[in-house]
């Protein structure tokens, strides 16, 4: 089977040559499918750990849960307690390195295990400010190391039949959509949450959008154009969720990949 796909063959001789791992999973497609291979390739070696958060989106628990007893993994739960760190909850342009920080130094006190990651090639053009948390914590990146990007990990997830997130779109922590300076707050991500999966639930599951909390008020942003109804269902239900909550809605946007950082940057 691995003949037919040269991404999976070359991550099982990546996995092949590592001790025993913990493996961080978020319920996105990169961790899901490397925890899904590495158990596969060795049952009952590895360790899925998964650190319950509340910028973590709703669902993400349930299908981590659901996946891991349909396969057999070893899964620990965890808090990394990233929301009584400070310096995380200020907000700063390099937020992720701290919330990484915290999850990493948690799982190294739950295990001796080497640490693994989902973290993909294409990763590293982005802005990932995690990845230096990820360096001081020894943290591998078989994906990385086996050279597979997000394509790749699409493909394995497919290759598998892994329907429940092979196709799922990116989906970075709730924390990501709140700008650069405005601290996180649960009240916040709550609202994101809700308000993203009331908007999925109109216009699909699989619709690449992000709610952002911005200093200029909450902006939508949409990865393609809607049609005439679905913007108008959609102005609707964003206008309806801000009121409820004494929000100023300032619009909908073309989705930009990390756009809540674009005011630090501008501001550099």
């Amino acid at each position: 089977m691995t003949d037919a796909l040269p991404e999976l063959k070359r991550l099982e001789a990546v996995l092949a040559d590592l001790p025993p791992l913990a493996i961080a999973v978020s319920g996105g497609v990169d961790s899901m499918t490397l925890a899904s291979v590495a158990h596969r390739a060795a049952p009952g070696v590895h360790l899925m750990i998964h650190a319950v958060s509340p910028a973590v989106p709703s669902g993400a628990e349930s299908l981590i849960e659901q996946h891991a007893a349909a396969e057999g993994w070893s899964l620990r739960l965890i808090d990394a307690g990233e929301q009584d760190d400070p310096a995380y909850r200020a907000n700063p342009v390099n937020r992720c390195y701290f919330c990484k920080a915290n999850l990493y130094g948690t799982m190294r006190a739950a295990t001796d295990r080497l640490l693994a990651s989902g973290t993909n090639l294409d990763d590293l053009s982005d802005h990932r400010p995690g990845l230096l948390a990820a360096g001081e914590h020894d943290v591998v990146h078989p994906f990385v190391v086996a050279d597979i990007g997000k394509a790749g990990i699409r493909a394995i997830a497919r290759h598998f039949g892994f329907e429940a997130f092979a196709e799922l779109p990116a989906q970075p922590c709730l924390a990501s959509r709140i700008e650069t300076g405005i601290p996180i707050a649960l009240r916040d991500l709550s609202f994101i949450d809700r308000a993203e999966r009331t908007l999925r639930a109109r216009l699909g599951a699989g619709e690449t959008l992000r709610v952002r909390v911005r200093h200029s008020g909450v902006q939508l942003e949409i990865g393609r154009a809607l049609a005439a109804d679905e913007m108008a269902d959609v102005m609707t239900a964003m206008v309806e969720l801000c009121t409820a909550e004494d929000r100023l809605f300032s619009g909908i946007a073309a989705y930009r990949t990390g756009s809540a950082f674009l005011r630090a940057e501008a501001a550099e």
